[in-house]
């Protein structure tokens, strides 16, 4: 049998995580000396070797943010000795390393994280005190890898004290932890349930300090929480009506 398709074969390296390309991620698992890997549950495509999986434990904290909030991680532990390659209909993966600054991200887009890494829920500042519009998302933070996902080739934007950024909160995949941001609609109240005007524009993510802002080519939860009839779920989305963070 021959084929060009054999040209796709396995990356052949030691790292722990590395992409087999730009929507598969390869997770190397040495039980002896690296971290286990905590991966989206249902994200596992293959794997080659003595690999286990089991169901991550949330802590109490954990499980009372997730059904105040919508925001949290469903997660599956692979450990053992082999090789993992996760996937998740077909989204581009982004490897990113966090250090002591630590990352806040939504949860959607979250593909696995080192088991060395912590995560929290936090609320993002609004002007306005309304639920369900996008204003829950995770800090992880330690040492350690993160796999995020996007729809797209993500634009990365730095943010400075002499650079003020505004993104689509809807585009918005993680940013910085240390970096000040705020929740705004239109300037006045009264336009906070509609987007605006006719620009088809609603909630924005203000920037400011010094770190970046990933953002993706592509809105896929409106905050006005429109039925989506089940692409919500498909792509890495909570299902609607859960309170959720990003307009669920």
């Amino acid at each position: 049998m021959q084929s060009p398709i054999f040209a796709y074969t396995e990356v052949q390296n030691q790292d722990h995580y590395s992409l087999q390309n730009s929507y598969m991620l390869r997770v190397r698992l040495d039980g002896n000396t690296g971290p286990d890997c905590l991966a989206r549950k249902g994200s596992m495509v293959a794997y080659e070797g003595m690999v286990e999986f089991d169901a991550e434990y949330q802590t109490r904290n954990q499980r009372r943010a997730r059904r105040a909030t919508g925001e949290g991680l469903d997660l599956m532990r692979c450990s053992g000795q082999g090789t993992v390659y996760l996937a998740n209909l077909a989204q581009q993966i982004h490897i990113v390393d966090v250090d002591h600054d630590g990352l806040t991200v939504d949860s959607a887009y979250v593909l696995a994280l080192d088991s060395g890494l912590h995560w929290d829920v936090v609320a993002v500042d609004t002007q306005f005190g309304l639920s369900g519009t996008g204003k829950y998302n995770l800090v992880i933070s330690g040492q350690g890898k993160v796999a995020l996902m996007t729809s797209g080739k993500p634009l990365m934007m730095p943010v400075t004290p002499q650079t003020y950024v505004s993104c689509d909160s809807d585009a918005v995949v993680a940013w910085s932890t240390p970096l000040r941001v705020q929740m705004q609609a239109q300037t006045s109240s009264s336009s906070v349930f509609r987007r605006r005007g006719n620009t088809g524009e609603g909630w924005e993510l203000n920037f400011v300090g010094e770190g970046y802002a990933l953002v993706q080519p592509s809105e896929q939860m409106p905050p006005q929480n429109a039925d989506l009839h089940g692409l919500r779920g498909q792509f890495g989305g909570r299902p609607s009506g859960g309170g959720s963070a990003w307009g669920g």
